[in-house]
């Protein structure tokens, strides 16, 4: 089950190696950032023992926060001596934190007392605040984005919930800038936007300022012409750029015309492709700057041979044989990152390069480098679930069998309904093809209202990518079930000791990026089983089910670095790009295939059977708690339900974020007339926790017109995104 929150995950608490370290320690990036934070924590540490400082006339601030953020300073005395050159830098930058802080006026002075004692005397002055900021001479841009702009350097220090801001001078001279950058970037290339001018209220300590701005002339791109060995027509390589021609015109998007054109040339097999692109203001007529593109597309260039390094346990063929297929064929860099992006999930790597070597004729060999991953590991898990309770887990996983890339984990889980053991055999490359396979055997009590079970059997996999966002799969399951207590009555219940053997189909069409994040995009999910007696079990039935979702971030897609276009600039505007909303509907059916009897009041056993309601599907209903019940309360079930649900969430404050969701569904008893009869409804709120690997969530839903015999609401406790 998923509606559950674990608090450590996957091999989160040990992994161990058993491989002989490599002679080379190459240092991660993480390693080296908490290097320089555990230098950062020492420097803080010495800068608030050392006696050599003394500060006087502080008022502002307490002298703990003057030593923390002048620590790198104090240290440095405290290393190499007092000198006049170092208590003058520390006097300057003790200035330069006032400052920031709105102390317009701020002096300090030091006094070297000893060869060991420095004295810092601070005049602190009036904290000055940002009044009014007035842009004079902008006429074509909004003074809205220009003010978010222009406070955007101060407004990074303080909480969106601060109203006023310190009067920094600094920050309005960076501010200015942020503001030319805009400019430039929507088209005004001789912007001018002069110094800011300040004028100060001693007595309301207030400064306004005003920006003086020239916009000039806003320029686009005019004609295009290309020149060189273009292959294709003008017409067709304008096509991969259009949207860039019809914006403003910018030295960036310019820039940026010679990596469209070589893309759409590489994807074609031009891997030695050079564009460049000119543009020509100085020549521009109304504004309209014409762009000349010379190409040279250079041969069409085919897959060669393979070579690999840097593997110590992995067989070097289970890397090679990925791309052996791919020899003569046209050279594709997508084809080329799909495959790279295939083996990086399989876990092996934590570094893999495929650098493409032009060789004789027009082809490429691919020399590839890898760094293994540790591939044995011990995970710990600890969680709690509104259903399922406390839970613990242990897990061992070897990513690496016999070196030949095949995953094998083994897993207990304990919760206070369940105990859990299973074995996970994985081959990602079934007989080196493009199938995946996997063999999940199980074996696990569980307590639900009204029932519990032992359950042991096995599931079989083979699955296959059928495009980049289309995968289809088999699967053939083996399991046997029997209900060991019960308080349900027998015509009920069903079966209470039986063989199920069935063989489906599965078919996933995934286009969500980040589908553990922020999903954004579509998903459909269907299945379709049959159980019959043929394959050696006891029930005969045809199971179906379907799942579709839509998950619609309203903020814009990942921007390059530094880029200022395209961000709204109000508070406003970016709580709302935080913000997402999220459809989703499911279905599910099944049938049984013989004949029920006088004796046999169903043929569908209760735990094959479908339930409703909880943290994934109406929230306003406890686990299971939608739809038939026996006269005891206990839920036994149904053969048809529906779920839909449509959920808002927004930002509170860092990774918290809250939530408005409605959800509805039913389940019949039967499958004879399926429907969206007897729905019942949700209308709720809730937090999320965002994380990694997904959000921990608190869920509430309240039931707008309940039954006497149902709950007003039920609270929710869980992990992962409700649908």
């Amino acid at each position: 089950m998923r509606h559950r929150v674990l608090f450590c995950l996957g091999s989160v608490a040990l992994a161990f190696e058993v491989a002989a370290l490599s002679a080379v320690d190459v240092r991660r990036p993480e390693e080296r950032q908490k290097a320089q934070q555990a230098v950062v924590k020492q420097q803080e540490k010495r800068a608030q023992r050392t006696s050599i400082i003394e500060f006087r006339g502080q008022q502002a601030f307490k002298e703990t926060e003057l030593r923390s953020a002048l620590k790198e300073e104090i240290t440095t005395i405290d290393d190499f001596g007092l000198s006049p050159a170092r208590a003058d830098d520390l006097a300057f930058f003790a200035e330069v934190f006032y400052r920031k802080h709105g102390y317009a006026d701020v002096n300090v002075r030091y006094v070297i007392e000893s060869e060991s004692r420095l004295r810092l005397d601070i005049t602190e002055g009036p904290r000055f605040m940002l009044g009014s900021i007035v842009f004079d001479g902008n006429t074509r841009e909004p003074t809205e984005k220009l003010f978010e702009y222009m406070v955007g350097p101060t407004r990074e220090r303080y909480s969106k919930l601060e109203k006023r801001l310190p009067f920094v001078a600094a920050d309005m001279q960076e501010g200015g800038g942020l503001v030319r950058r805009f400019y430039v970037a929507d088209g005004f290339l001789d912007v001018v936007v002069d110094p800011p001018r300040y004028t100060f209220d001693r007595q309301s300590n207030q400064v306004a300022v005003v920006v003086p701005i020239h916009e000039g002339q806003q320029y686009f791109f005019g004609s295009v012409s290309f020149s060189g060995q273009k292959i294709y027509d003008a017409e067709t390589l304008r096509g991969q750029m259009l949207d860039l021609l019809q914006r403003p015109y910018t030295e960036a998007r310019v820039a940026d015309i010679p990596r469209r054109l070589q893309a759409y040339f590489k994807a074609r097999g031009y891997y030695d492709v050079k564009v460049a692109a000119t543009g020509a203001p100085e020549e521009a007529v109304n504004g309209r700057v014409p762009v000349e593109i010379t190409v040279a597309a250079g041969p069409v260039y085919h897959f060669d041979g393979v070579t690999v390094s840097g593997l110590t346990r992995l067989h070097p063929s289970f890397v090679t044989k990925r791309f052996n297929r791919l020899s003569g064929k046209t050279y594709s860099p997508d084809v080329l990152d799909e495959r790279f992006r295939t083996l990086m999930r399989t876990g092996l790597f934590n570094l893999l390069q495929i650098k493409p070597v032009p060789v004789d004729g027009h082809l490429l060999r691919l020399d590839i480098s890898a760094e293994e991953a540790k591939s044995k590991e011990v995970g710990f898990s600890i969680g709690y679930g509104t259903f399922e309770g406390g839970i613990v887990g242990v897990q061992y996983r070897d990513r690496d069998l016999f070196g030949y890339g095949r995953p094998l984990t083994t897993s207990i889980e304990v919760s206070q309904r369940s105990y859990k053991g299973e074995i996970l055999y994985e081959d990602p490359f079934f007989f080196d093809t493009d199938f995946a396979f996997k063999a999940r055997l199980a074996a696990f009590t569980f307590t639900y209202d009204g029932y519990s079970k032992f359950e042991l059997g096995g599931r079989f996999e083979l699955t296959r990518k059928i495009t980049k966002y289309d995968e289809a799969g088999l699967v053939l399951a083996v399991r046997h079930v029997k209900i060991t207590s019960d308080g349900i009555k027998s015509e009920f219940l069903g079966s209470k000791d039986y063989l199920v053997n069935t063989v489906g189909l599965t078919n996933t069409f995934d286009m969500r990026e980040s589908p553990y994040v922020t999903p954004r995009g579509f998903l459909i999910n269907n299945t379709l089983d049959l159980a019959s007696k043929a394959l050696g079990g006891d029930l005969e039935f045809i199971r179906g089910t379907m799942r579709v979702g839509y998950y619609l971030p309203f903020g814009p897609k990942v921007l390059t670095p530094g880029v200022v276009e395209d961000q709204p600039g109000t508070p406003l505007q970016r709580w709302f790009q935080q913000s997402s909303i999220a459809f989703g509907a499911r279905a599910g059916l099944i049938h049984s295939l013989t004949v029920s009897g006088p004796a046999e009041a169903t043929a569908i056993p209760i735990d094959e059977r479908f339930f409703n309601g909880g943290a994934e599907s109406v929230r306003s209903f406890g686990e299971r708690d939608l739809g038939p019940h026996d006269r005891k309360g206990h839920p036994i079930g149904g053969e048809f339900f529906t779920v839909f649900n449509i959920e808002y969430t927004f930002p509170i404050i860092g990774e918290l974020q809250g939530a408005l969701f409605t959800d509805a569904g039913n389940l019949l008893p039967t499958s004879e007339h399926p429907g969206l009869n007897d729905m019942r409804y949700a209308i709720g709120a809730g937090l999320r926790y965002k994380l990694p690997i997904g959000p921990i969530r608190l869920d509430y839903g309240v039931n707008p017109d309940p039954h006497s015999d149902e709950d007003f609401g039920a609270f929710h406790f869980s992990f992962g995104f409700a649908f």
